[in-house]
């Protein structure tokens, strides 16, 4: 069956529409969750609620705006952002072991094998060092733009205009 017919079955909420795709994408929405939260449950769990969400609110996909690929990974990295800024989240981590601390500390200076999960790591690398950082802050590290712009001490409107150019170099390379 044609992705697009699948999508179309998946917003007439048809549940062999939903198994399918969830077997599709849940593996890539959960690597791109886990790298922001670093934890393997909680990530299942976002990962399953984001699923949900994306079940619910079908209709609001358009094709005419991105791939549907794309919308559900958009929604899993607002997910998880939203989850590492809760409460629970924040209590949850007040007495982590030094491994987790450690573990960051790691992948804080470059790519991991985590951020791989939708298999984009080695276009990301051939990107010109600017961009690299600005996409490994944004996408793989869940930052905001705002943050962003703290940790590379650039304008926001930097960062917004580098980040603009980089995704369409990125998309001309995967596409292209």
């Amino acid at each position: 069956m044609q992705l697009e017919q699948l999508v179309n079955k998946f917003q007439q909420k048809d549940i062999k529409a939903f198994e399918t795709l969830y077997g599709m994408y849940s593996d890539s929405m959960q690597g791109v969750i886990y790298n922001i939260v670093r934890d393997q449950d909680i990530a299942q769990e976002v990962m399953q609620d984001v699923f949900i969400k994306a079940w619910n609110s079908a209709d609001s996909y358009s094709a005419k705006k991105g791939r549907f690929f794309t919308w559900l990974i958009n929604i899993s990295r607002n997910a998880a952002i939203d989850k590492t800024r809760s409460k629970a989240f924040k209590n949850s981590k007040q007495n982590l072991n030094s491994d987790y601390f450690v573990d960051i500390i790691q992948t804080q200076d470059s790519l991991d094998d985590q951020t791989d999960a939708i298999g984009i790591k080695k276009f990301v690398t051939k990107l010109a060092d600017k961009c690299k950082a600005v996409i490994e802050l944004l996408y793989f590290k869940g930052y905001t733009q705002k943050e962003a712009s703290e940790e590379l001490d650039m304008p926001i409107g930097t960062i917004k205009t580098r980040n603009r150019n980089c995704i369409k170099e990125l998309r001309e390379m995967v596409l292209g």
